[in-house]
Order: structure tokens, then sequence, then C-alpha cells
């Protein structure tokens, strides 16, 4: 009956065609924004002095007046229930890599026996959700349950369903961050501080910098039936097991290749949806492997950037559903293919509209385009293992290192111009002439000319740098792609990192710079109007001593060579595998007192985090060790000894009808099936007794730190033998007896 099951899943799921969307008669610049409270819908629903205040919190970071949150309210209210919206809700981002929301109605009593629809200034700016239910690290306790969400009038509210959701921080009681969004709204204060002293170096009309966020979002559709004929899909997002299929992406014939049907009819109503919630969606694609995806927007201002792709995780999973599918957002959810990322490309704006990692036209933009660089690799360099800790979980550990994916030591790729402009710097040469070789030809767009002979084709641009898929973090022209965070995660993390590394290095780069101008104006060969003035020779003498010092972040060549690792660590970079022991690096000292000197996070927040990073590393292999044995026990040796069952039966029958001589020779294949299917299901039955004790005595463990630890060394491994055992089993079992969809089922239906 299990195996008629699983046929027959497979059966409709060939069957199943598109779902029938219907196109939006509007364009997409028509609706965009349709269930957004917009600049547009704020000025007609507004009073003239309350927008314009909220405009002025928006654009300058001025602090919200309390005394508008009535008015503000109540113009949100009228939009929401114009669009038919009936309730509303704090929409926060927890430590759970989730969302959060608790729904009230827009209703109360009128005091007169009725009721009457009602939202204040008070319900908009504040709610009291209970901190204790979400993971607190223990700064909360389940006796304190007080916490609050607070309004973050930068990013708009927006209504899905017949829901008003206002995007909030969510802190404690006692004011400690419980959230991602409240640090990260830190983090960018901070580096759009720092870098905006930095600009004053090179410009005099710089007033504010902006932290700019594209990401791209990877991910893995299946059809829903298979999915939930596969209880390891179900309970973990990754098949714990499963033999790899003949074909995969070996081929690489499905990359950019053309998006079949069901598919399309996803994007498509998912792509309506997003742009109605105000989500930029420009860019979709096939992935490398099977049945794998990429969706991606235009870029953003960094926090609405955040807010927008976790709102999108979630459209993605409802949208999917609708069309027969189930989106996998694991880093690893199939073994020997591509696991999926969400590429974050990262860069900073001036408000003169200067783009401070791009080359410039002459060596001034040049001197200001080099020092950005530079302080980047800086932060990459002086917190090479926080920013690793960042992005690092027990799904993306799976993914880290293998097919495409970047290897697990963060290191910068910089392209032939930029580093021979910054080795011209650092060899002492002059910057004004070194520049002209090397930064000046990466300012400009070059014809490529002479390689391809066709008439008919038209020159070609070179971008002013290659690429490379083994670099962790990339500068790719005008930013840098940090390609090292999971699919599955709050991009906020890894932003929270950089940003307030990137804040530091600014700080200590301004400072130093100031000291040294101060020095050297008392020469007279450096006043003004001598070509070389002492503010010149100030940034490149500091510049000098950072290129020298970060230089072991930048690796141009292969990352996944054996030849790396050995060269990484020698360099000082981290390049431990083990992801409780790389989550050490949020309370490392130097990490610890950037956050704190930044104003980001104190020391108790750190601490608070990395007890949940421990406890969700630990609960998430606990969970997939549990169902794997389970799916071993229940699934793997009932069915393979079945198969064996009825090989016996085949052998006594030869004895019946043949010699002993002839039964022996033919039988001899189904014997050696017999006797492998009794070795491979008795070690599977040992190593998940083993298995189970590991469970046991880590759970034994009080410190969570220790027990993360001992998970990842003593059960992690565990689950692995178990698997190459199934696997093994599942390629000799007769097929129509294995009750799990394969691989070439699961990756393969349309």
């Amino acid at each position: 009956m299990a195996t008629n099951l699983r046929f027959q899943v497979v059966e409709e799921a060939f069957k199943k065609r598109p779902l029938e969307v219907e196109a939006p008669k509007e364009r997409p610049s028509e609706f965009f924004g349709k269930y957004v409270f917009t600049r547009e819908k704020m000025f007609k629903y507004l009073p003239k002095d309350v927008y314009l205040k909220l405009v002025d919190v928006m654009d300058n970071g001025a602090r919200l007046d309390r005394s508008i949150a009535d008015a503000a309210a109540a113009g949100m209210k009228q939009w929401a229930q114009d669009m038919g919206a009936t309730h509303y809700t704090h929409w926060f981002q927890p430590l759970t890599e989730g969302t959060a929301e608790k729904h009230e109605a827009f209703v109360e009593f009128d005091g007169k026996g009725g009721m009457m629809e009602n939202f204040s200034g008070k319900l908009l700016v504040q709610q009291e959700p209970d901190a204790s239910s979400f993971p607190s690290g223990g700064i909360r306790n389940t006796f304190e349950a007080r916490g609050y969400s607070a309004w973050d009038p930068t990013s708009p509210v927006f209504i899905i369903d017949d829901t008003l959701c206002i995007p909030t921080i969510f802190i404690a009681y006692t004011g400690e961050a419980l959230d991602y969004k409240a640090p990260l709204l830190r983090s960018l204060h901070a580096v759009g501080k720092a870098a905006t002293e930095v600009c004053s170096l090179f410009y005099d009309n710089v007033t504010k910098v902006s932290v700019n966020l594209g990401w791209e979002q990877e991910y893995f559709l299946v059809d829903e039936g298979l999915y939930s004929a596969r209880p390891d899909l179900m309970l973990t997002g990754r098949t714990l097991m499963g033999h790899e299929s003949a074909k995969n992406q070996q081929m690489d014939d499905h990359y950019f290749g053309t998006i079949p049907d069901r598919v399309q009819a996803f994007m498509k109503d998912l792509e309506v949806q997003a742009l109605e919630l105000s989500i930029p969606v420009k860019t979709r694609h096939n992935e490398v492997a099977p049945n794998q995806f990429e969706l991606a927007p235009i870029f953003e201002e960094c926090n609405l950037a955040v807010d927008h792709n976790m709102l999108l995780m979630s459209l993605m999973k409802r949208v999917a559903r609708k069309h027969g599918f189930r989106v996998l957002l694991h880093e690893k959810p199939f073994d020997g293919i591509n696991g999926s990322g969400k590429h974050c490309n990262w860069s900073l704006t001036a408000d003169n509209g200067v783009l401070l990692h791009a080359p410039g036209k002459n060596s001034g933009e040049n001197l200001r385009f080099a020092s950005f660089i530079v302080e980047t690799l800086m932060a990459v360099y002086k917190h090479n293992g926080l920013l690793k800790a960042s992005i690092m979980s027990a799904t993306n550990a799976h993914r880290l290192g293998g097919n495409e994916a970047p290897p697990s030591i963060i290191s910068s790729f910089l392209g032939k111009y930029v580093s021979e402009l910054l080795d011209h710097i650092e060899d002492g040469k002059d910057f004004q002439s070194s520049q002209s070789a090397s930064s000046a030809e990466a300012g400009k767009q070059k014809p490529y000319k002479g390689e391809i002979d066709i008439p008919q084709i038209p020159d070609l641009i070179m971008d002013n740098t290659d690429r490379n898929r083994t670099s962790p973090f990339a500068f790719t022209g005008n930013r840098f792609e940090f390609r090292a965070p999971g699919s599955s995660v709050n991009c906020a993390s890894a932003m929270i990192a950089l940003n307030t590394a990137m804040a530091e290095a600014l700080t200590s780069f301004k400072k130093r710079v100031d000291q040294r101008i101060t020095e050297y104006s008392a020469y007279p060969e450096y006043a003004e109007g001598t070509g070389h003035t002492a503010k010149y020779h100030a940034i490149i003498d500091v510049l000098r001593d950072d290129i020298k010092a970060s230089k072991p972040v930048r690796f141009d060549g292969n990352g996944y060579s054996e030849e790396w690792v050995i060269e990484a660590e020698r360099r000082g970079l981290d390049v431990c595998k083990s992801c409780p022991v790389i989550i050490e690096h949020y309370l490392d000292e130097d990490t610890v007192k950037m956050f704190e000197d930044m104003k980001v996070m104190n020391r108790k927040e750190l601490q608070a985090r990395n007890e949940v990073k421990w406890e969700m590393y630990v609960k998430t292999v606990q969970i997939e060790a549990r169902v794997l044995g389970d799916l071993a026990m229940n699934h793997i040796i009932p069915v393979s000894t079945h198969y064996q069952s009825q090989l016996i039966k085949n052998v006594q029958g030869m004895k019946n009808v043949f010699s002993d001589e002839k039964s022996n020779r033919l039988s001899a294949r189904n014997m050696k099936l017999i006797e492998e299917i009794a070795e491979r299901t008795e070690r599977i039955e040992y190593l998940v007794e083993e298995l189970t004790d590991a469970r046991r005595v880590a759970n034994r463990i009080q410190d969570i730190h220790q027990r993360a630890i001992a998970y990842h060394d003593t059960v992690c491994p565990q689950m692995e033998k178990i698997r190459q055992e199934a696997d093994h089993l599942e390629m000799i079992v007769e097929d129509g007896l294995w009750t799990l969809p394969k691989y070439r089922e699961l990756l393969f239906i349309r």
C-alpha cells in the first residue's frame, strides 16, 4: 500500500498543470505599492503638518514626536478600512529567523452597549507582546513576560489580507533588543554617521550617508504531494537521506534555462503580490540545481530591504501552496547539488548622489574610492571571525564550501585593477600617477574589441572587475557582494555585523587622518597651493598603513582549494568549521568593544544572542536526529528487510527447482544482496542506538555552549554514518518497495 501511495503521488505530480493566473490589467508601475501606506497616501490621509513631521523622521532621522501619533493612527486606520482591513498588528522580527504578529481588531466598546472602530496613537506607537515566549537568551525569564514592540516609522505600514501590519522593533522591559531590527537601525546610524564624517575629507556637501542592500533570494520548489510524503522535508526542511539522482546538475542545463510552466505561473503570481507590497522584484531565473530558482529586487535602503526580504519569504510560502508547491528555503535541502544562499549586495551612498564604493573620474574621486575600499577591507580583516559568526547556523553549515557556495573562510576578492591600485599605494608610489594607471582604468568602461569577429554583434562593455564565485566577500564594481549568508535567515544578522565593523573602521580612519593632518600642517611643503596638502598626505599615509594591515584578507584565487585553507590559517584568518565554536566570536573582547563603542549592542545583548544561537543549533540538530532515527527504524529497515525476505524466498525456490550446484550459481547475486542488507540494517540499528545515546549524553550538559559543541562533535557524525548506510540500501532495494520519494522524483517534477 505504501508503495502504491508513493507511485500515486508521483503520478499526480506529473499530471499537474499550471494554475491559471489572471494578469493585472495595469502596468506594474500602476499597482506598485497598492497595499502600502506610501507617501502619496500619507499626503492624502494625514494632516499636512503630521505628514511633514513624518517625512522629516523618515528622511532626516528626526525624533518621532508622539504628539502626532493620534493623527497618524487615524489616517492609517481610515486608509486601511478603505482597503477592507479590519485588524492591525505590530509586525516584528524576533530571534527566531522569522516574523511575529498578533492581530487586534479595530473595535472598542462605545459605552452604550455597542462597538465602535478605534485605533489610537498609543496603539500605533507601542504594544506589549509576551517577551518570555520568544528567544531571549536569558534576558527574560518565564515569569518576566513584559516586552515592548515600538513603531518604526522609517518602514511603511502595509496590508496583508485584512490586517494592517506595522513594522516595529522589539525590546525587553529592561531595554535590551530582542530582535534584529533594533540593532540593525543602530548599526545603520553608526555607519552613516562615520561615513559622513569621512566624506567631509572629500566633499563639502555631504550631510548623510545611506546603506544600500540588494539581496538575491535562492530557493527550491518541490511538489506539495511529494513534500508531504517526506517526513524529513516536512519537519526539518531538508532530506536527511536520499541517494543522488543519476542526472542532477552536472549537465549545466537548468541554469538560466526555460522556466517550467507551473513555476512560471507561481512566479507571476508571486511578483504581482510582491509589487503590490512595494517589494521591487526585478529578476527571476532558474538556478544551477534542478528545481532551484532565484528572485532578486532593485536595490533599496538597507532597513527597508531587510523588511521586504522577510515579507517576501512569508509571501513565497503562501503563494507556493496555492500553486501546489512547497518552497524550500533551507540552505541545503538536497545532498550533492547546489545549496541556496541569500547574496547580500552592500554599498554606501552619499546624499550628493555619489556611490562611495564606485571609482571616480579624477584623482580626488579615486582617493575617496580607495579610502572606502580599504576601510571595508579593514572591517572584514579585523572582524573576520565575527562576520563568519554572523552567517553561521546549523543549516548554513551544510552549504558553505561546496557546489558553488563560498567557503567558510571570509576573504575578499578585489579584481585586477583595484588590487593594482592598492599595491601601488602600499609600495609608496605617488597616488596621482598610480591611480591613473590602475583606478582610472577601473573607473571607466572600455569597449571589448578585437575578439568577437562578428559584424552584427555590437561592442561589449567590460566591467571594471571580474567575478570570483568562490569569494565570500567580493568587490563587484561599485559594491561588495557578501555571498555567505544563507537563504533561510534574516540577512539583518550579517548587515548588523558588517555595518558596525565598517563604522568602527571609518571612525578609526577619520581619527588617524585628523591626527596626521594636525602633524603635517606644520610642514611648509604641505601647505595649500603646493599641490600635495597635509590632508592629502595624511590620507595616503593612513591608507598605506591599512592596506598593509588588511592584506591577509585579500584573496583573488580559488577559495575551494586545500592550499587556500592552509594559506588562510597562516594569514591568521578563521578556518574553523565548528558552528558552535565559530559563534563564540560574538563574545571576543574586540567584538564586544566594537559593538559597545558604536552603540549598537552591549555585552548583555551579545551574550543573550549567543545563548539563542547555541540553543537554536542544538534544537535544529536534535530534531533532525530524532527524525532520522524514526525514518531509519520505521521506513528504511522494514522496507529493506521486506525485500530481503523476498530474496530469501527466491533463493529457497531455486533450490526446489534446480540442482544444488545450479541453484547456488543462479542465487549468488541474491545471496550477496541478502548478506549486504543484513549487514547494513544491522549497522543502522546499531548506529541509531549510538545516536540516541549521544543525544542523551549531550542533553545532560547544562551549559548550552558546551551542549552545542557536543551535538556538533558527537551527534552530527552519527547522522552522517546512518545516511551513508540508508543511501546504499536505497540503491539495492527494489524500487517498487521504497516508500520515500527519491531525488529523481523530488527534483524533476515540474
